[in-house]
């Protein structure tokens, strides 16, 4: 079994490579045999010497997930209330996408999907996709001018 400073010290590496938020440490927390007491104590440390920081793992989720998975705001938005994160340091670490980089992203999704869409009308294609998009987590509004700006007509 494990002891606290071996725990502790396992921990700290990690996050000294990798951004990890408090749901992260508590799940490898909750594979020990570590007491209540002792894993409280450990998050308390990490917190205390900076290992772990929600606001900055908000930032690095955020960052990753828009350039590398070509998610949107409200995908990243999702998954950061799933790892618990407060609404405030979402809401912060939003604010690190560039407006126009957000919308080159939609629309070169667009393109190259539409691209590769089947469908009778162009009504069917846009719906695609909306769909398509909205899967992507991108905000029906920013799909809307992206998809009316490359199409023109949508009435």
């Amino acid at each position: 079994m494990p002891s606290f400073d071996d725990v502790f010290h396992r921990l700290s590496a990690r996050c000294s490579i990798t951004e990890l938020c408090l749901s992260d440490i508590q799940k490898k927390l909750d594979a020990t045999e570590l007491t209540d007491e002792e894993k409280e104590r450990i998050i308390r440390r990490l917190l205390d010497e900076g290992y772990v920081d929600e606001a900055r793992y908000a930032c690095a989720f955020v960052r990753d997930k828009f350039r590398f998975s070509g998610w949107g705001r409200v995908k990243i938005a999702q998954g950061l209330r799933a790892k618990q994160i407060s609404s405030a340091d979402i809401q912060e670490a939003l604010k690190e996408i560039d407006e126009e980089d957000y919308c080159r992203a939609l629309r070169d999704a667009i393109t190259a999907k539409r691209r590769t869409l089947r469908g009778a009308s162009d009504y069917e294609k846009n719906a695609k996709l909306i769909r398509f998009a909205q899967s992507r987590g991108y905000e029906m509004a920013v799909i809307l001018k992206e998809i009316k700006g490359n199409d023109g007509d949508w009435d």
